[in-house]
């Protein structure tokens, strides 16, 4: 009889994340954290000393989605700043490879960012507004990055991406720091956005 292969990453929490049926009881914010600020956004293709990680850019993506929905509740700047948390464990895949590996990656990604959600006291699946809002973030950061650190034109970037529309992006720029400061800020702002929840 076949062994099946081992689904389960064990985290430096000591947690045992199942990656194929995650529950949220194994899932902590400091293994969040840690992962993404070494997981590098395109591939690892920047400009810089350091690699621009999957948590800084969620914190960019959480505070663009603050200018463009500043009236929205706490909790969708939280589920901003989560956006990419199934990251830590599976890694950032650009749009090209995702689309090759099908429709599983899909699957493990919405299983492990219910699991997250519902850990942070967010609902599994998170409004189809606030996600188009929060995607649009994704994709301002998205033109952000490609134009200041990935070597794209402003054209090119905008082809892809869509043009920013210059008030939401005004005064903010990459910022490029150790794994350690990303990590460390990522988790304060990941506290003091709960501490704000209702």
């Amino acid at each position: 009889m076949a062994q099946q292969p081992r689904a389960w990453q064990r985290m430096l929490s000591g947690r045992r994340l199942d990656l194929l049926d995650p529950t949220p009881v194994d899932i902590e914010i400091e293994d969040i954290a840690h992962g993404l600020a070494f997981v590098a956004r395109w591939n690892g293709q920047t400009q810089g000393d350091f690699a621009y990680s999957v948590a800084e850019h969620s914190l960019l993506v959480e505070t663009l989605y603050g200018r463009i929905s500043p009236n929205s509740p706490i909790k969708w700047r939280l589920a901003a700043l989560l956006h990419d948390a199934p990251e830590y464990v599976i890694g950032d895949m650009i749009s090209p490879v995702k689309a090759a590996v099908g429709p599983g990656y899909g699957k493990l990604d919405d299983r492990l960012t219910a699991a997250i959600h519902i850990r942070f006291g967010l609902p599994a699946v998170i409004p189809v507004a606030v996600k188009k809002q929060i995607k649009k973030a994704d994709r301002i950061s998205a033109w952000m990055e490609a134009v200041q650190i990935a070597g794209f034109s402003h054209e090119e970037a905008t082809k892809l991406f869509g043009k920013p529309d210059s008030s939401v992006i005004d005064g903010l720029s990459i910022v490029l720091r150790t794994p350690v400061e990303t990590r460390n800020d990522f988790t304060a702002r990941h506290h003091a956005l709960l501490k704000e929840m209702p």
